[in-house]
């Protein structure tokens, strides 16, 4: 009785296989295989490439996406604690200034280290 189950799993599993294999083979049949000047360009727009394709990137631009997540956490989080706020009761607001008390002293900590500041 429990080899029926595995069965099915069995047959999900050669039938998925299957389909990833026929998929790239049905891609390299139908892709184009003779390369010429154009396929071979940067872009597909014809813009002609200037510049590097590596440069150096700021670390602070990571830091503001970091804390403008952290933030828009919080915003999340406020939302649908601010529709049940009546349900929850002293302990749902006792949670809710925790909550905000750790975002806070996070913010602190970035402006004391010096994170917000764009140089």
């Amino acid at each position: 009785m429990y080899t029926q189950g595995f069965g099915v799993l069995f047959i999900l599993f050669i039938c998925s296989i299957l389909f990833a294999v026929s998929t790239v083979i049905a891609a390299w049949v139908v892709s184009a295989k003779a390369p010429n000047e154009l396929k071979q360009t940067t872009y597909e727009s014809g813009m002609v490439p200037f510049g590097e394709a590596h440069i150096k990137f700021d670390v602070k631009f990571y830091l503001y996406s970091l804390l403008f997540i952290l933030f828009d956490i919080e915003a999340i989080f406020l939302f649908p604690w601010a529709m049940a706020y009546d349900k929850l009761g002293l302990l749902g607001l006792v949670e809710m200034f925790i909550f905000i008390a750790i975002l806070f002293i996070g913010l602190v900590y970035a402006w004391r280290r010096k994170a917000l500041e764009w140089q």
